[in-house]
């Protein structure tokens, strides 16, 4: 094999595994509990959460979710939606620090959502929904501490708070940003569905994916190249 092929081949082959490891690194950055949307307007009203469970287990099922809620910057109006095959207890807790709305005043916020009873299998995931009434507009993040029960007994606890600048955490906790309301109403963006995550995540698979093929692609033309250079 000539010099020259060997470079082509190697050169090749890098390419592709780097594009490889793209693919990896996506799988592992999206491989802890989220929000979403992760972004919305301080004091938005009549909205709506959607809080993303991944099981990073090879054999055993997530059989339990616990997420708490924030009561130093309380979500008022707190709905749960219905989950096939799972039953959600909700806890009450009662404000250090009443808030004043147009309603009057509110002493008490959820502090605590739990789900039991259904299943997500290994490498695979479940959306839980809820709904809010309002936002806390004195913020600029809401951090959703959350604890992760395997068929097995292991606890996750995604309950890490990564401080301004520094690297995420090994366990993060989901977190919200809030954003300035613009003028006097607050803009916020469409509660996302399953189906819309679902399409936002087939699309940057779909690009993850054609880099690998473009890749690929390049290590097969280099070969082609060196291969029609050849003497007959």
């Amino acid at each position: 094999m000539s010099s020259a092929r060997t470079a082509l081949r190697r050169a090749g082959l890098g390419t592709a595994l780097a594009a490889c490891a793209v693919l990896t690194a996506a799988g592992v950055a999206s491989a802890h509990v989220t929000v979403h949307p992760d972004s919305y307007a301080r004091g938005a009203t009549d909205g709506a959460l959607t809080f993303r469970v991944p099981d990073e287990s090879d054999t055993e099922s997530t059989t339990k979710v616990q997420l708490f809620l924030p009561t130093d910057h309380p979500l008022l109006g707190v709905l749960v939606s219905p989950h096939d095959g799972w039953t959600a207890e909700v806890t009450d807790t009662r404000l250090k620090k009443p808030v004043r709305t147009d309603d009057g005043t509110i002493t008490d916020a959820v502090s605590e959502i739990t789900w039991t009873g259904g299943r997500i299998g290994p490498g695979r995931y479940e959306d839980f929904d809820v709904a809010f009434g309002q936002l806390p507009d004195d913020t600029a993040r809401l951090a959703f501490k959350t604890l992760q029960t395997y068929s097995d007994g292991k606890l996750v606890r995604w309950i890490e708070e990564a401080a301004p600048g520094d690297e995420e955490p090994e366990n993060p906790a989901p977190v919200l940003t809030l954003t300035p309301a613009a003028g006097t109403s607050a803009a916020k963006p469409a509660a996302t569905t399953s189906k819309t995550l679902a399409s936002d995540s087939t699309a940057r698979g779909l690009g993850v994916a054609g880099l690998v093929v473009g890749a690929l692609g390049l290590a097969a033309g280099a070969f082609v190249v060196v291969r029609s250079r050849r003497p007959h």
